[in-house]
């Protein structure tokens, strides 16, 4: 069918094919011609050339009604194949042409484990320079409540164990925490430490909602003390400023601890306590853009890869 198309004029032929399919959708010519918007004698003209370019009849025509012969019932399923995989191709290049205007805003936290993040951008605007994309950084919960107001598209950052079910999540890479130190602290020397072995030191950390601040708490319960946070900071780098500076110890991220920054010394936690993976998140109930569609896919290909 597909060779029989491509041998006569293309437009001629799916409109041919197009009215075929909808005579026997609406029962008859009539009806027909009046959901597709034009006069009956096209919708008549168009069918009869369809037949004669195959040579058989594909309806029986009475006074009284139109109905499919067997020819055309084996040919209907043929021709609504040929009409969906068009529409198929339609979305598709509006898609493509939606991604190539299109923008995206992300908001990622500065703990996103081994991921590249800047890398990966880089190399989506390589495949899609037409993209305008936007950045926004913060804790988890500030870009979360983002997402919900819509000012985001994405967020990147850690899934903590009470993720709200409004999130789909895709999980793309691990993180840990380590016992971050001031340089030349005496724990720094300790081949293995608890962290019942900081109890008498203060801590550095996020503010008291944040998810580190549970899991420092969380940790230092199960190791019977109750940390000391006397100094408060509002972003993991700045939680690393604050330590080197000698103001006190902290859990901090790995990829944030082991980057170039401030210099810091790092006790080996055995055993640590775990850290949330790293996801990418939206909401369930919003329809991504095809820009937004497009930039996930690609961070997650980008993730799996090795």
């Amino acid at each position: 069918m597909l060779a029989l198309i491509c041998q006569h004029d293309e437009s001629v032929e799916l409109r041919q094919l197009a009215y075929f399919e909808a005579v026997a959708r609406f029962g008859g010519f009539t009806r027909a011609a009046q959901q597709l918007h034009v006069a009956q004698s096209a919708v008549s003209a168009q069918v009869r050339a369809l037949e004669g370019e195959l040579g058989v009849a594909l309806f029986a025509r009475t006074t009284r009604r139109v109905a499919l012969t067997h020819a055309g019932e084996l040919f209907l399923v043929r021709a609504r194949r040929v009409l969906a995989e068009l529409d198929d191709a339609r979305g598709e290049l509006a898609e493509l042409a939606a991604v190539v205007r299109g923008r995206v805003t992300i908001g990622a936290t500065s703990v996103v484990g081994p991921f590249d993040l800047p890398n990966a951008l880089a190399r989506f605007h390589d495949h899609y320079p037409g993209v305008a994309v936007t950045l926004r950084s913060g804790l988890i919960a500030a870009l979360l409540g983002d997402l919900d107001a819509g000012r985001v598209d994405l967020v990147l950052g850690p899934v903590h164990a009470d993720q709200a079910s409004r999130y789909s999540v895709r999980r793309i890479a691990d993180e840990d925490l380590l016992l971050i130190l001031p340089p030349g602290h005496r724990l720094a020397r300790e081949r293995r430490l608890d962290l019942a072995d900081a109890r008498d030191e203060p801590f550095v950390c996020l503010p008291a909602e944040s998810g580190l601040r549970a899991i420092l708490d969380a940790a230092a319960a199960t190791a019977g003390f109750t940390a000391r946070v006397q100094f408060e900071a509002h972003n993991p780098a700045s939680i690393r400023e604050l330590v080197s500076a000698g103001l006190g110890v902290a859990l901090l991220a790995r990829s944030v601890a082991e980057t170039p920054g401030p210099l810091i010394d790092i006790g080996r936690l055995d055993p640590g306590p775990p850290h949330p993976p790293i996801g990418l998140i939206h909401r369930r109930d919003r329809r991504l853009t095809a820009a937004a569609q497009a930039c996930r896919r690609y961070l997650i290909e980008l993730a799996a890869r090795p």
